[in-house]
């Protein structure tokens, strides 16, 4: 089939499209293997809150729920097989795209319980029980970028296991992130693994960005209220550039010449939440080689219909970018405590989801016993 020419333009520009949901319905009708073939989605990405959606919101579970509850199965239990199933699913429909972008892409993410955020073993020991559960080579494990969550991503990295690190907000994290993967790849090459199938992305978010800066400015007020709409794209590209730099180090090439890949930047949260704003701003604004974009399914569809790539990101964007906050800071906008109420906050967001999700399927659960 045909690839939309707005798609594949931001692909040949070094995006990789992944697809922000993922749900039962959607695999089993054929949209997800639509989406790949007409507007190159290369790669899935779930959440807490995509499942508590895909689950919650359809009857297509309900046999299986009704299965696992007569097993004797508790909602935990019944929640993770029916994520892992899917994953799974979804794994095994790129695996062709996997193969032939040789582990890049045709990738999909599961998210450790967003419970465990505050605790560095249980993230590991969880992280580890999913790769094993899904039980395919294309399954990325997302654990997210709180102080504790960076340690266990050295460790399962450390492991041979692809990571998906979620939740970054602040480019001060972000190089914590970058740290904590080099570190994992050393001492996986350290114990013989062969660094070649490790794979990770570092989600950097972005719509949630410019949502807590422009209420700030807004109410700082006068010349501030210029600057909104431009902290989010200044941010990511200011990361972009931390990206560049790191992965151009002797660090880093010692460890590609044992067969290394770069951690590629995610672009997540980029559904734009400003009706004022293009609803392609954070697809357009936003292309570098190397990228993945992860996009809900609204957003695809715009960018399908009416996005306009822009130019490259580089060294010279970054500079750009970091002279935006700088504008932002001197404004009166503390973004330290900005990323630090966000990260707060997604934390919150998926706990809660998972906390509705484990809820709906313990009464659907109850139900179904005999």
């Amino acid at each position: 089939m045909t690839q939309n020419t707005r798609t594949q333009a931001l692909t040949d520009a070094g995006v990789s499209i992944w697809l922000d949901d993922l749900s039962r319905e959607r695999l089993a009708s054929g949209d997800l293997q639509r989406l790949i073939d007409t507007v190159n989605v290369a790669g899935v990405t779930t959440n807490p809150s995509i499942f508590q959606a895909a689950i919650a919101g359809t009857s297509a579970y309900d046999e299986d729920i009704a299965r696992l509850a007569a097993e004797g199965r508790d909602a935990e239990g019944i929640v993770e097989v029916l994520t892992t199933d899917d994953v799974r699913a979804a794994c095994d429909l790129f695996s062709d795209l996997h193969a032939a972008t040789d582990g890049t892409d045709g990738r999909v993410s599961i998210e450790v319980d967003p419970r465990l955020a505050r605790d560095t073993a249980a993230t590991i020991e969880q992280a580890v029980r999913l790769h094993e559960l899904v039980g395919r080579e294309n399954v990325m494990i997302k654990i997210p970028a709180t102080a504790e969550g960076l340690p266990a991503i050295t460790e399962v990295i450390g492991r041979g296991i692809s990571v998906n690190v979620t939740l970054i907000f602040s480019v001060e994290r972000y190089r914590a992130v970058i740290d904590a993967y080099l570190a994992g790849l050393e001492r996986a090459r350290d114990a013989g693994i062969d660094l070649a199938g490790i794979r990770s992305v570092a989600s950097f978010f972005v719509s949630r960005v410019d949502t807590e800066v422009d209420s700030r400015l807004a109410a700082i007020g006068g010349p501030a209220a210029q600057l909104v709409g431009q902290a989010a794209v200044a941010n990511a590209r200011v990361a972009f550039g931390e990206f560049l730099d790191a992965f151009a180090t002797e660090r880093f090439h010692e460890l590609e010449a044992a067969g290394a890949a770069p951690q590629r930047p995610l672009w997540a949260s980029t559904g734009v939440k400003n009706p004022d704003y293009s609803d392609t701003l954070y697809v357009d604004s936003l292309v570098a080689r190397p990228s993945v974009n992860t996009m809900p399914e609204k957003t695809l569809r715009a960018v399908a219909d009416h996005g306009r790539p822009g130019a490259p990101l580089d060294a010279a964007t970054a500079q750009q970018a970091a002279a935006v906050l700088e504008r932002i800071a001197g404004a009166g906008v503390d973004l330290a405590e900005v990323c630090e109420e966000l990260e707060r906050d997604g934390v919150a967001k998926f706990e809660k989801a998972w906390t509705e999700l484990l809820e709906t399927v313990g009464a659907a659960a109850r139900d179904a016993r005999p």
